[in-house]
């Protein structure tokens, strides 16, 4: 494993030189180095893997950015600009929120193949259900500008305008998903929706949640990477 710098963010490559490569990018309370099972995937089908750490994650916790869509967008084409410059051929495995950064960042990129794991894809959805859940209206959120929760978020109108201001438009890049039937967190019609929309090949795992971390749940992502990696 390669541990290098990337325009001041902590990275790493993993496996033997290729002139392929996979960009990894992790969801929240994540970091770089949680990549080991898909790391062996590729590597084995052929491919190096360079990881990250987003904003306010991994060895990047202490620093000034936050860790929203704008930085993280702005990092992942740091990144890019990176991978283009020494692997011929890139393509995307993202989690979570590293999904939602992807597609801001990357839909005109030339990435042979996207693989998404309970991808964040309707940012301002989710942001209007924790709202519900929160009992705060837009007009609340809009004058207090942050509104703390009981259940950990932080609601902030600087961050919800912002994805309001830039819907997803384009994704052209094949693309994989799976997604666990338990997620409570993505609803199953927005993943179903955006397959249709841009084409993409949906994979249900029915009794994962939003993280795979049962042994079962596992299994079910390493059988999904074992046909889903080109």
């Amino acid at each position: 494993m390669e541990k290098i710098s990337i325009g001041g963010i902590p990275s790493l490559v993993w496996g033997d030189r290729s002139d392929r490569a996979f960009i990894a990018v992790h969801g929240k309370m994540s970091c770089k180095e949680n990549f080991q099972a898909f790391a062996d995937a590729a590597v084995r089908r052929g491919y190096q893997v360079l990881s990250f750490d987003l904003p306010e994650h991994g060895e990047r916790k202490g620093e000034p950015d936050a860790c929203n869509p704008w930085n993280g967008a702005r990092d992942l084409q740091t990144i890019m600009q990176y991978a283009k410059n020494r692997w011929a051929e890139i393509s995307l495995y993202a989690e979570s929120l590293g999904a939602y950064f992807s597609l801001l960042a990357f839909p005109g990129e030339p990435i042979r193949q996207c693989l998404f794991v309970s991808p964040v894809l309707d940012m301002e959805r989710l942001i209007q259900n924790m709202m519900a859940m929160a009992n705060v209206d837009e007009d609340t959120l809009k004058q207090k500008g942050d509104v703390p929760t009981d259940f950990g978020e932080t609601l902030s109108w600087e961050y919800y305008t912002y994805v309001r201001e830039h819907p997803i438009q384009r994704w052209q890049i094949p693309t994989a998903i799976l997604y666990g039937g338990q997620d409570t967190m993505i609803g199953r019609n927005v993943v179903e929706a955006f397959a249709s929309r841009f084409g993409c090949k949906l994979t249900i795992a029915q009794d994962a949640e939003h993280w795979f971390h049962t042994p079962r749940q596992l299994k079910a992502l390493s059988d999904w990477l074992k046909q889903a990696i080109l």
